[in-house]
């Protein structure tokens, strides 16, 4: 049983919490209907009532016509707060560095992936343990290491991973890569985390039977967990991905729809993984749907909040930051979002999001305008949001230091540079 806590945030009694944007803006990326939320300080006032949130992700819906419609930047997007109620908890002194709190548990992560991809033939192997060269971030993991030690913690036990919070972080490291293998040969990519891509070593047919081999590689660790409703969690990840990839070879002609269909497709492509993994090692340690519910909707605004900045990135970090060429999206005909708040300032971009950026010179029109608007800043503004509520969510929990770590995540999200 989950012990109880108290908010962090001074949140009226008796509310199901919503985040300010979902409150002012009727953005939710879930099917609940959400209740009442007075946010003290903000100014923002919703309804009454006491739904239970849905435990399944639905599609994101609109961020609201306000954003889209207005040219200014809003006192909205970056409401202020009373000071936090255990401030003490909160200290920069206190929050823990998530990087070195969660390498003990990340130690071995790719010696056991490759554990599990291993082949007797040569070159399906190399193929396979390419991107699995202990060189990259583990992000993911990283998350869903300090998630499942917060929720042990905060569930009266100690924090010491169970043999299944464990799988699921090296399963979720595992479906990012194929998802990234999958994507470089839809977009036709030569430059992946600095090195030349699969589909240009080895050619796109091989590229995607190497994605295919590690989700299914992935899909048996998972069935080996032995919890159903993990494998129907985490099954959704998948689902999610195809369904974002799908959602991103289209526009909408629809201006006022766009932005809906953008964090729709962020959802499903980036936070989908973050959320339903986070959801999965609470499931595995906590009964109670609130619990689940709080891990579900921290990987949620934090997979969010990710793209977004990974999308200024696109505008404002050069080649050899990224691991990647600038400007991609454009040249992949895709409007993130300072490309869509640009919009309202420069509306020749309507255009050009339409015949995704196919025309000469499209691509370099378009990035001008994305410089000289405020798309970047409003951005970043809309990302601070989401890192808000995370911060809201995860506080919920009884305080540890992989619950601070998480805090301090956010600003680690929010101020990367690649």
């Amino acid at each position: 049983m989950a012990i109880p806590w108290r908010h962090c945030w001074r949140w009226t009694t008796g509310a199901t919490s919503t985040s300010v944007l979902e409150t002012i803006c009727g953005f939710n990326g879930r099917s609940a209907t959400f209740t009442a939320l007075s946010l003290r300080g903000t100014g923002a006032v919703a309804g009454s009532g006491k739904e239970r949130l849905s435990s399944r992700p639905e599609d994101t819906t609109s961020i609201g016509n306000y954003i889209l419609t207005s040219r200014h930047k809003s006192r909205l997007l970056y409401p202020t707060r009373k000071p936090c109620c255990c401030k003490r908890i909160h200290s920069d002194a206190k929050l823990k560095d998530p990087f070195t709190l969660a390498q003990k548990d990340l130690n071995h992560l790719y010696d056991d992936i490759k554990k599990e991809l291993f082949v007797s033939k040569s070159e399906l192997k190399s193929l396979c343990d390419y991107y699995f060269d202990g060189k990259g971030k583990a992000f993911r993991p990283m998350i869903v290491v300090l998630m499942a030690r917060a929720c042990n913690i905060h569930s009266n036990r100690d924090g010491d991973l169970l043999p299944g919070q464990r799988s699921i972080a090296m399963i979720s490291e595992m479906i990012h890569t194929a998802s990234l293998v999958h994507d470089d040969v839809i977009d036709g990519s030569d430059k992946r985390r600095g090195k030349t891509t699969i589909n240009e070593v080895w050619g796109e047919r091989k590229a995607i039977l190497a994605g295919d081999f590690i989700l299914s590689a992935a899909s048996m660790a998972l069935a080996r967990i032995g919890n159903n409703t993990v494998v129907s969690v985490l099954s959704q990840v998948i689902e999610d991905l195809v369904r974002g990839e799908f959602m991103q070879l289209g526009s909408k002609e629809n201006e006022s729809e766009r932005f809906k269909h953008y964090l729709e497709k962020s959802f499903k492509k980036t936070a989908s993984l973050i959320a339903n993994s986070c959801k999965a090692v609470s499931i595995l340690v906590n009964s109670d749907p609130e619990v689940q519910e709080i891990a579900f909707q921290y990987g949620r605004n934090v997979g969010i909040a990710f793209q977004l900045v990974d999308d200024v990135l696109d505008f404002t970090a050069c080649a050899s930051q990224l691991g990647k060429p600038s400007a991609t999206d454009l040249k992949l005909g895709l409007a993130t979002g300072p490309v869509l708040f640009a919009c309202q300032q420069f509306p020749e971009l309507h255009a050009m999001i339409m015949r995704r950026f196919s025309t000469t010179g499209d691509v370099d029109r378009a990035w001008q305008y994305v410089l000289e608007s405020d798309g970047v800043d409003q951005t970043n503004y809309l990302a601070q949001s989401y890192c808000r509520e995370a911060i809201r969510q995860i506080s919920l929990l009884r305080p540890s230091p992989e619950r601070d770590a998480l805090i301090r995540l956010t600003e680690m999200v929010l101020t990367r540079d690649k």
